[in-house]
C-alpha cells in the first residue's frame, strides 16, 4: 500500500498550534508505520460523497481526514472534530475523465430557487422602471464542455465557468483544481495553454504530472518528517510539472529559467541542485547567488528540502559567489589582498593627472574602469582597442581610447605596485588556472539571481561548467536586475539560446499586486544575446485587494499613515514578522522607524548578517528585499529625488547613461513591491516619485 500526503494536509497542519502539530506528527508516523495497527480509530465519514474518506481520531479534538482505498493511504486535512467533517463533506477525491489526473474536487453546491406564491396586489401606484445595465459579456461562452475538461476542469464546474464574467472569473477559479486554474487564467489574458496530455485509462492516476503537483508519494518515515517539518514550505514536497521538468531534464549546454517575480526560480534552483547531487553519486554541486544575504536564504531553504539526508547536504556547498572566489583564490595562490574602492578611485585621479589632453571627469573614469577594463579584465592597449563596451551608453572615438588607455594602464602599473587585487582580478585569474588544466572544485554550478551576477564572475562559471554539457543552470529575471550592467554572456561561453525557459505562474503575489507592479516594466526585457523575456501571459493564482498608493504632505504625515496601516493589518491577523517595510536608502530609514513606533509595535532591522525575526516588522533598504516574502508590504518615502535617487543621476557623467540609471530605478522599486504576497501600501511625500503615476494608472 502506498502512503501519500496531499498539499490539503500541509495546508491545514500549519494552521493549527504547536502542541497540536505534534500530536498530529506522532499519529502520522504511527500511520506510516502500521496502517493496520489497532490503536488506529478510523470513522466513515458518512456524509460525504467520497465513500473512501475516513476520520482518524488524533486526540479528543482534533481529527485526520484520511482517502483510504486498497492501493492507498493519503492524508488529506487535519483540524478540529467539526470542521474537518464539514471540509470532507464538500469534496471528494477523482480520477478526471479527461485527463486522467486525480483531482481533489469541491462539490458543486446547488441551492434550488423556490417560488413562493404572493398575494395579488388589487391597486399599486406608478412604478418608475429604471432600464437595467446590459449585462457583461461572459468570457468563456465560446468554450465547448469537451474543451474547458481538457484543461482539467470538473465536469460539475464547466457551466459556473462559462457563465463566469470579468467580474466573477476570480471567485469561480477558486473552486478549481490548480490546473484549471491557471489554464482558464491564460486563456483570460490571451493565452493559449497547452492542454495536458491525457492519461491512459490503464495508469495509475495519481502518476499524472498534475496529481503529483499537489500528492506526494512518501516512501520512508525520512521523508514525511520534512513534510511535516515545515508544513508551509509546500515548494519542498509539492512541484509544478512546469517546474520539475526543468528541475529533472538533460540539458546539453548551459541553461536558464527566468519569470517575474514570484514566479518560483529560486525554487527550481534548489531543486535542480539537489537533483544533481542526488542523481550523481559523489558530484560537488555549487548553489550560488550574488549576495551573502540570499546564500543564507538558499542555505536556510536547503535545509528545509534536505536537512535529513546529510549524504546529499554535504555535497551541496552553498556560498555567496564573492566568497567561493575569495576561498579558491586563497587555496590556490594564498590569500588575496584586496584592493579597497578608495585606493582605486586615488589612483585614477592619480593618473588622469599624470595624462594631459583629455576632459574625462572622475565619475566616467570610474565607471570606465569598474564596468569595463576590470570587469572584462583588459591587460593591454589591444584588449581595450577591441572591446565593445557592450552596457556603457558614453561612444568615445580611438584618440579617446588612447587616452584612456594611459590612465587605465597607470592603475593597473599602482595595483600591481601595492600587491594587491580586485574582485574581478581573483576570478579573471581563476578562469586562468581552471583552463590551463586546474582541479575542478564543483562538477555543477546552480546560480540564483543570475542576472547580478558580474562579467568576471560569469567567465569563471563558464570555464568551471566546460567540461560537462548540462554543467551551468541559472535563475533570473531581467526585470530584478538592480546591481550590473548589462552584457553578453555568450561572448563569456555561456550560449543558453534554446535552453531559457520562462515560468508564467506566480504563486506568491496578488493578481492585482502583480499587475500593478508589472506597469514599471516594459512587456518584454531583452538581454545583449537577443533572447527575450516577456512578462505577458504571466499570472497570479490568488485575488487580493488591490494596492494602495498615498502621497502625504509631510515626512511626520506619513510615518503616521503608515503606522495606521501596519496598526490594522495587525489587527486583522498578520503577525509582526509578516510585515516587510523597504525604503531607497539608508538616510531614509528613520522614516520607517517612526512609521513602526506609530503602529505601537518593534521593528528588526535586516542586513546581510540578519534576518526578520518573529515579533518584529522588518525594516531595510530595497536592496536588500531580494529573496523575501511577507504577506503585507509597506514601500515608503518614494519622493522626487529620492526613486530615483538624484545622487546617481547627478553622478553620471554623460545624459546617454541617464537611462540606465532610470531603469535600475524602476527595478528598485519593481523589487521592493513584490516581496508582498496579500497587502501592498506605497507611500511618498509631496512631490512624489514620477514612477507612482504607473501605479495610479492602475489602481
Amino acid at each position: 500500500m502506498e502512503f501519500r500526503i496531499a498539499d490539503t494536509f500541509t495546508d491545514s497542519l500549519s494552521r493549527l498550534t504547536a502542541q497540536e502539530q505534534k500530536a498530529v506528527k506522532t499519529t502520522a508516523f504511527d500511520l506510516q508505520l502500521n496502517p493496520a495497527s489497532p490503536g488506529m480509530k478510523f470513522h466513515k465519514i458518512g456524509r460525504s460523497k467520497d465513500p473512501n474518506f475516513w476520520s482518524l481520531r488524533v486526540n479528543a479534538d482534533i481529527r485526520l481526514v484520511v482517502h483510504k482505498s486498497a492501493a492507498s493511504l493519503l492524508l488529506v486535512y487535519v483540524d478540529h472534530h467539526d470542521d474537518a467533517y464539514k471540509w470532507a463533506e464538500r469534496r471528494k477525491i477523482e480520477r478526471h475523465p479527461t485527463t486522467g489526473a486525480m483531482q481533489l474536487v469541491e462539490i458543486r453546491e446547488r441551492i434550488e430557487e423556490i417560488d413562493v406564491p404572493r398575494p395579488k396586489v388589487v391597486e399599486s401606484p406608478p412604478v418608475v422602471v429604471s432600464v437595467p445595465a446590459p449585462p457583461k459579456p461572459k468570457v468563456f461562452d465560446n468554450l465547448r464542455k469537451f474543451e474547458l475538461m481538457a484543461f482539467g476542469v470538473p465536469a460539475e464546474w464547466v457551466d459556473d465557468v462559462r457563465a463566469a464574467d470579468e467580474d466573477t472569473l476570480l471567485d469561480v477559479i477558486t473552486h478549481l483544481p490548480q490546473e484549471a486554474q491557471e489554464a482558464i487564467l491564460r486563456l483570460a489574458v490571451g493565452e493559449k495553454p497547452t492542454a495536458p496530455k491525457p492519461l491512459p485509462a490503464e495508469a495509475d492516476p495519481f502518476s499524472h504530472p498534475d496529481a503529483q503537483r499537489r500528492f506526494r508519494v512518501l516512501t520512508n518515515m525520512e521523508e514525511l518528517e520534512r513534510a511535516l517539518d515545515y508544513p508551509w514550505e509546500k515548494w519542498a514536497v509539492f512541484l509544478h510539472p512546469d517546474q520539475r521538468a526543468l528541475v529533472e531534464r538533460r540539458f546539453a549546454g548551459p541553461a536558464r529559467v527566468s519569470g517575474s517575480a514570484g514566479t518560483g526560480k529560486t525554487i527550481v534552483a534548489l531543486h535542480r541542485a539537489t537533483f544533481l547531487a542526488r542523481e550523481h553519486a559523489g558530484a560537488k554541486v555549487l548553489l550560488t547567488t550574488f549576495s551573502t544575504a540570499l546564500a543564507n536564504a538558499l542555505k536556510a531553504r536547503l535545509a528545509h528540502l534536505i536537512g535529513n539526508e546529510p549524504g546529499i547536504a554535504e555535497r551541496i556547498d552553498v556560498q555567496p559567489i564573492a566568497s567561493v572566489g575569495h576561498a579558491l583564490y586563497a587555496a590556490a595562490f594564498g590569500p588575496p589582498e584586496m584592493a579597497p574602492p578608495a585606493l582605486v578611485q586615488a589612483l585614477l585621479k592619480e593618473a588622469a593627472t599624470a595624462v594631459p589632453g583629455h576632459k574625462f571627469p572622475p565619475q566616467f573614469l570610474f565607471g570606465e574602469w569598474t564596468d569595463v577594463v576590470d570587469a572584462w579584465q583588459l591587460k593591454s592597449w589591444e584588449d581595450y582597442r577591441d572591446v565593445s563596451r557592450l552596457g556603457r551608453k558614453t561612444r568615445i572615438g580611438g584618440k579617446q581610447r588612447e587616452l584612456l588607455w594611459a590612465i587605465f594602464e597607470r592603475v593597473r602599473a599602482g595595483l600591481a605596485a601595492r600587491k594587491v587585487v580586485t574582485s574581478s582580478d581573483i576570478f579573471g585569474r581563476l578562469a586562468e588556472h581552471l583552463a590551463q588544466g586546474g582541479e575542478r572544485p564543483f562538477d555543477f554550478a546552480v546560480v540564483d539571481e543570475a542576472q547580478d551576477i558580474g562579467v568576471a564572475e560569469a567567465r569563471f562559471l563558464a570555464v568551471l561548467g566546460a567540461r560537462r554539457g548540462d554543467g551551468l543552470f541559472f535563475a533570473g529575471d531581467l526585470g530584478q536586475r538592480i546591481f550590473q550592467q548589462p552584457f553578453s554572456w555568450k561572448s563569456l561561453g555561456i550560449d543558453i539560446r534554446g535552453r531559457s525557459h520562462t515560468l508564467r505562474i506566480n504563486y506568491r503575489t496578488s493578481h492585482q499586486i502583480r499587475e500593478s507592479a508589472d506597469r514599471l516594466l516594459p512587456s518584454a526585457l531583452s538581454d545583449v544575446d537577443g533572447i527575450s523575456e516577456s512578462r505577458r501571459g504571466t499570472v497570479s493564482v490568488f485575488n487580493g485587494p488591490a494596492p494602495k498608493i498615498e502621497i502625504l504632505d509631510s515626512p511626520a504625515k506619513e510615518a503616521a499613515a503608515v503606522g495606521a496601516w501596519i496598526a490594522e493589518r495587525l489587527r486583522a491577523g498578520c503577525l509582526p514578522h509578516e510585515i516587510g517595510l523597504f525604503v531607497r536608502a539608508e538616510p531614509q530609514m528613520e522614516r520607517a522607524r517612526s512609521a513602526v513606533k506609530a503602529a505601537g509595535t518593534t521593528s528588526i532591522e535586516l542586513s546581510d548578517t540578519v534576518a526578520a525575526a518573529a515579533g518584529h516588522v522588518a525594516i531595510s533598504t530595497m536592496h536588500l528585499a531580494k529573496g523575501l516574502e511577507f504577506r503585507a508590504v509597506a514601500v515608503m518615502a518614494c519622493d522626487d529625488g529620492v526613486l530615483p535617487l538624484q545622487e546617481r543621476i547627478e553622478s553620471v557623467a554623460d545624459d546617454s547613461d541617464v537611462e540606465e540609471v532610470y531603469n535600475t530605478e524602476r527595478h528598485l522599486l519593481y523589487v521592493a513591491c513584490t516581496r508582498a504576497r496579500d497587502h501592498l501600501l506605497v507611500t511618498g511625500v509631496k512631490p512624489a516619485s514620477e514612477f507612482l503615476g504607473d501605479f495610479k494608472a492602475a489602481s
